[in-house]
């Protein structure tokens, strides 16, 4: 009977593949234990506890995967997003100069408007105005903006007052363990090791350790407190510009991921009906919505479904015991902080310079002989490492396609909302 609650069906399910399926999803997915900790420390100054993340994002991913295995009955795993927690720190809160407080505001009131998108069908009205070539181009600048992070964050890529940026010392410290990071997870990831991507960290970790710049102060212990971040909103500045602006560009990540994610692995699946649509859909959207709102009081940046959810369905995993195995692993992976917590940020690169590459894959839909296609995409790819903000990539790209195709009079393929964003888009950059 509990099983059946998951969607589970003996005639046609084995609980064995299920089960293993959702150790597999886990392996997977467990690196952003160590990476979103890595990636907020930059926001420890401004008082955002590094520890309390760690228990953040391992409660955001069970709570929202138990949503997906209770509620949708999917085989899929969500966490705290790549790229969307990199857009929180980097963008909204070391770019712009907001508190993290006023970021986990805005994925609030993201995973909210989600929630009533998904119910009135708002949602697909604003992807279907968004043009698939930007769709694509926003994906893939989102994989080299991660990318950069990654090699920067090891010391690959240093500063330089004359060029900008510099290849760094990549004979000594933690730029030789990134280099020799990348590597090993490289061939892992070739040689298509399950939890390749988590070995690869935890591998390097051991690496640095008689270099010196890993050191483990623990094994297991309990999970440190979530209280420094939990439901830390900031509303007085929630009728702005900018929280409009950091708000859709949470939304349309957000959305856009979750959409290539739940068809491309659904499709993989053989979950999908003859005339293309998905049963249950709407649901593991609903599910995703919910656990970004659920995440935001945890003081976690959005969650969204993980494509690494992929290796799970080619394990076997079709229903909701698949997440609930992944979500039970999330449990576990709790009492483990002190070795998620040890692990340098040059152990960690060599992930996001890889999952940079998965991202970067829609980049061979792109018509690239189709220039006023490709133009504009180049644009959104381009801007986003080099002005270091996913939304500036967003809102360039769409500017540039309107502005470009009215001109080139091919205003017939622009519709009423992309003239609408285009124009917002531009008064944002003229008055603030």
């Amino acid at each position: 009977m509990f099983l059946k609650l998951l969607g589970f069906d003996p005639a046609k399910n084995n609980l064995k593949t299920e089960i293993m399926a959702g150790i597999t999803t886990f392996l997977t997915m467990a690196y952003i234990l160590a990476v979103n900790p890595n990636i907020f420390s930059n926001l420890a100054s401004q008082g955002m506890d590094t520890n309390a993340v760690f228990t953040s994002t391992a409660l955001a991913a069970i709570v929202g995967t138990l949503v997906m295995a209770f509620y949708a009955k999917k085989p899929f795993g969500l966490a705290p997003g790549m790229g969307l927690n990199a857009f929180f720190v980097f963008t909204v809160c070391l770019t712009m100069g907001y508190s993290w407080q006023f970021a986990l505001t805005a994925i609030l009131i993201e995973g909210i408007l989600f929630i009533l998108m998904t119910v009135t069908k708002i949602r697909t009205l604003i992807v279907d105005a968004i043009p698939a070539t930007l769709k694509r181009a926003i994906g893939a600048g989102i994989g080299l903006f991660i990318a950069f992070i990654g090699l920067k964050n090891a010391g690959i890529i240093i500063s330089n007052d004359a060029t900008f940026v510099s290849i760094g010392h990549l004979t000594s410290g933690s730029a030789l363990l990134g280099v020799i990071g990348i590597i090993l997870t490289s061939v892992l990831v070739i040689k298509n090791v399950p939890g390749s991507l988590l070995i690869g960290i935890i591998g390097t970790a051991l690496i640095g350790v008689p270099m010196g710049l890993t050191s483990f102060s623990g094994f297991v212990d309990t999970p440190p407190s979530i209280a420094p971040i939990f439901c830390q909103f900031e509303f007085h500045n929630i009728m702005t510009i900018d929280m409009v602006i950091v708000v859709f560009t949470f939304l349309f990540i957000d959305m856009f991921d979750t959409m290539g994610t739940l068809v491309g692995v659904c499709t993989k699946a053989g979950m999908m009906r003859k005339d293309g649509s998905i049963p249950g859909l709407n649901k593991a959207f609903m599910a995703d919505a919910i656990a970004t709102v659920a995440g935001s009081c945890l003081g976690a940046s959005t969650t969204t479904t993980y494509v690494e959810s992929a290796s799970g369905v080619a394990q076997g995993g079709r229903t909701g015991v698949t997440a609930l195995v992944t979500a039970c692993c999330f449990a576990i992976a709790l009492f483990f902080a002190p070795v998620f917590l040890s692990i340098p940020s040059a152990a960690t690169s060599p992930v996001l310079v890889i999952v940079g590459l998965f991202m970067l894959s829609p980049i061979k839909d792109i018509d690239l002989d189709n220039y006023a296609e490709s133009i504009p995409a180049f644009i959104t790819i381009v801007m986003m490492p080099l002005t270091y903000s996913i939304s500036d990539g967003i809102l360039c790209g769409v500017i540039a396609y309107v502005a470009i195709n009215i001109i080139c009079g091919n205003w017939k393929k622009l519709n009423l909302t992309l003239y609408i964003l285009a124009f917002l888009f531009v008064m944002k950059y003229i008055f603030i």
